[in-house]
């Protein structure tokens, strides 16, 4: 057994989510482009005699009074899986704001399965490793994979996208979680059409273009919940250098997008105080 590992789970941005269908089972079928931001939370497992969790960080507080989580179950069904004793102190820093659709706790889930891996030294097929992420919610498999990705079938079904080009990031919340299904019920209208790949962007003009053209099909859902999404969107797309913005997902996580990380950090400077916000760029391929 080793002694420590640790690892990143990176927030996961939807630069665009459009709503193609709906499976007979009520799961909603999806295409999106996915990437992930400088923006992580930190998982440490070290050996111990039990499973157990310590949560810290400037946004644990959500969670700090619930009995069971996704890091807790990743952690039981890898033991489960590769047939040893779920045995681990866990220790999950978040940095990355709950539900606030910026996958953060998909991202912890595939943290803990690689760290798990390390530190009992599971060899494990990488088909498998996927196969059980996939059984820990939609999003778990794309953040095990941790790249940009062209995303389809309920989040599943994941193509490498093309290189993002050299921009910042600036992620906002209003401080207003919104729970994933409450957002899909409040979706109106019919279904957006599949559409073939938008052609590689060659730069951020090129990207914003593919973008403007599919948008969030969720975005006037998630309003109708937390109308101050409506507000972080007109001041983002206000701001000095805001080449685009949208919002993330299921919300209440809006983004803009800029030339310069110096833009972006600018930017954050403007907005209303009480609202959470991160100025970063995407993580490397």
């Amino acid at each position: 057994m080793a002694e420590r590992a640790v690892r990143l789970a990176r927030a996961k941005v939807n630069l665009w989510l459009n709503v193609v269908g709906r499976r007979a089972d009520g799961y909603h079928l999806l295409d999106s482009l996915v990437a992930f931001t400088d923006l992580a939370d930190t998982l440490e497992a070290r050996p111990a005699d039990r499973l157990s969790l310590d949560l810290d960080g400037p946004v644990a507080a959500p969670l700090a009074g619930l009995a069971d989580n996704l890091v807790l179950e990743a952690a039981r069904l890898l033991a489960g899986r590769a047939g040893v004793a779920p045995r681990a102190a866990l220790r999950l820093a978040k940095h990355i704001p709950v539900a606030a659709g910026l996958g953060g706790g998909s991202a912890d889930a595939a943290a803990t399965l690689q760290a798990l891996v390390e530190l009992w030294q599971v060899a494990m097929p990488v088909e498998d490793l996927f196969d059980l992420a996939a059984r820990l919610g939609a999003d778990v498999p794309m953040c095990l994979a941790g790249r940009a990705a062209l995303v389809s079938g309920v989040g599943e079904v994941l193509r490498p996208a093309p290189p993002l080009p050299d921009c910042a990031v600036l992620l906002v919340n209003p401080g207003t979680p919104l729970a994933t299904p409450d957002v899909f019920a409040a979706r109106r209208g019919t279904f957006a059409p599949v559409r073939p790949d938008a052609p590689p962007w060659q730069d951020l003009p090129g990207l914003v273009g593919a973008l403007a053209a599919r948008g969030n099909d969720l975005t006037d859902a998630a309003v109708s919940l937390q109308p101050a999404i409506a507000d972080v969107l007109a001041a983002l797309r206000r701001s000095a250098g805001a080449r685009y913005a949208a919002m993330s997902g299921s919300g209440a996580t809006c983004f803009a997008l800029y030339d310069s990380l110096d833009a972006a950090r600018a930017a954050a400077t403007d907005l209303p105080g009480a609202w959470w916000r991160h100025a970063g760029r995407f993580a490397p391929p």
